[in-house]
């Protein structure tokens, strides 16, 4: 079959330098490039849609303020509350309310018409959302317990044998401080690229497969595949939000309260 494609001129699969972004405005380090402009249209949909939803709440809500009541519901019980807890999560749920939200609006561009790009594609923006999350709680375990407080907290568990504690330590730190934001990141943008990689080879393989000859009968099963690629592609953009949102919830709870 390959060597039938080639022998009628071949198809060319999409290959990485093909999603370089070419500059909008400005040039080398100055550029603003396509991604850049997209992130920029995910936290203005995410801004307009909450200000439209709550800008005149009603007790009776229309179809968006209740659409957005039940994500933040959504966020505050299953997400905050169950992992940081009632009281001292209330003062989280805006921001993870916020950061679930734009993380599944920059994913939902994989499949947008006319756009096919998520935002999270692109590894420079998910590793600044993963250094936020250390950021944020790094700086809540250091208010909560203290500067040496927290940093004992992390490099020195209780209930550990004195003589494992240098080496426990070593992997303590490393693993709070450098393995959780890695892997915050490289999950959310491995999965939108290989998400984003299927989509497209399935789409060029549909409509190359329409050619006129027999081969133009499997452009049905690639077309097929591209519908359900799609389908899969919203729940996996879903589920990483999600990830993401618990993860940063669950380290935030860890920095409050140390383990026991």
């Amino acid at each position: 079959m390959g060597g039938m494609l080639l022998a009628q001129g071949g198809f060319n699969p999409p290959t990485t330098e093909e999603f370089s972004p070419t500059c909008l405005i400005g040039s080398g380090s100055a550029c603003f490039n396509r991604p850049m402009l997209l992130l920029l249209i995910a936290a203005f949909i995410v801004a307009t849609l909450f200000w439209l939803g709550f800008r005149n709440p009603q007790r009776v809500p229309g179809k968006l303020q209740n659409l957005m009541e039940v994500l933040v519901d959504f966020i505050r019980k299953d997400i905050v509350f169950e992992t940081i807890g009632p009281e001292q999560g209330a003062r989280w749920v805006p921001y993870l309310t916020t950061l679930f939200s734009f993380v599944l609006v920059g994913n939902l561009f994989e499949i947008a018409p006319f756009v096919n790009y998520p935002v999270n594609f692109r590894s420079a923006f998910t590793w600044m959302l993963a250094i936020l999350s250390l950021l944020i709680f790094v700086t809540v375990g250091i208010r909560s317990q203290g500067p040496w407080g927290y940093f004992k907290s992390v490099a020195f568990p209780p209930g550990v044998p004195k003589g494992a504690l240098p080496l426990l330590a070593i992997i303590e730190i490393v693993s709070t401080f450098i393995i959780r934001p890695l892997t915050l990141s490289v999950r959310l943008f491995g999965n939108m690229v290989a998400g984003h990689f299927l989509l497209i080879i399935f789409w060029l393989g549909t409509v190359y497969l329409l050619q006129p000859s027999i081969l133009a009968l499997f452009s049905a099963a690639s077309f097929a595949t591209s519908l359900a690629l799609v389908a899969f592609e919203v729940i996996v953009a879903t589920l990483q939000a999600y990830i993401f949102t618990i993860l940063t919830a669950v380290y935030i709870a860890g920095a409050i309260e140390p383990a026991h």
